[in-house]
């Protein structure tokens, strides 16, 4: 399976549906945080690599150029010396040279689109990675907290394990409401970096149009007088 299509089935998976499915939850999320990590190397070694093909890319177009540039020189030598054949020639490997140029410049803007579809995959692919390592964290905790209730019910009588049990599930009803009230409060909420960086925008906004707008404005003719008009009639 390449790394894209392995990488497109995490990002997109529902993390949840696997953990209902699977016997035991605690092994199946350390398997996909282990298969995530893995994904994002892999994808950070295919950046690695496109980022280096960029670069030689570029080289080979630089010097393409200067290649073109040289036997454009050389065919006007030719000219001033009367030599329309070499000249002819030299013209010729000019437009190799620059249709070379055309098809590298190609396969760097494919380089580019493929660098900016991997950085997209690997923000998200982070992000997958680290609501994992969150769940996993939870699911160990429940986990021994079921362990624990199970061995507290094998130990108490039946008479006592309702009401032990009602117990229990009384206070994580009132975490799951405390942990809803703080999720709930920090629904929507701007962190400073969110609304200095609002401010900047703001302001780069603003430049921009006060400069169109004088752009505009001295690329404008004066307004027509009606005088004259009235005048004449």
């Amino acid at each position: 399976m390449s790394v894209f299509s392995r990488m497109s089935d995490i990002i997109n998976s529902n993390l949840n549906a696997l953990l209902d499915k699977a016997e035991d939850p605690e092994k199946m999320v350390r398997m996909i945080i282990q298969e995530m990590e893995e994904t994002l190397v892999e994808v950070r070694s295919t950046s690695a690599r496109a980022i280096a093909d960029k670069k030689e890319l570029a080289r080979r177009r630089d010097w393409l150029i200067s290649e073109g540039s040289e036997w454009q020189r050389k065919a006007e030598v030719a000219i001033k010396k009367s030599r329309d054949d070499l000249a002819r020639s030299a013209l010729v490997e000019k437009n190799k040279a620059q249709d070379a140029v055309r098809t590298v410049e190609q396969e760097l803007h494919q380089l580019d689109d493929t660098l900016v579809k991997l950085g997209d995959d690997v923000v998200a692919l982070q992000l997958k990675l680290k609501d994992a390592k969150t769940r996993q964290n939870a699911i160990i905790m429940r986990g021994k907290a079921a362990r624990a209730r199970l061995g507290i019910r094998r130990q108490l009588s039946e008479a006592n394990v309702d009401d032990a049990m009602h117990r229990f599930e009384q206070y994580e009803r009132k975490m799951d409401d405390l942990e809803g009230q703080i999720e709930a409060y920090d629904l929507g909420k701007r962190t400073l970096n969110d609304q200095i960086s609002e401010l900047e925008t703001g302001d780069a906004i603003n430049a921009e149009l006060e400069a169109l707008k004088a752009r505009v404005a001295g690329a404008l003719p004066p307004p027509e007088t009606h005088s004259d008009n009235t005048q004449s009639n």
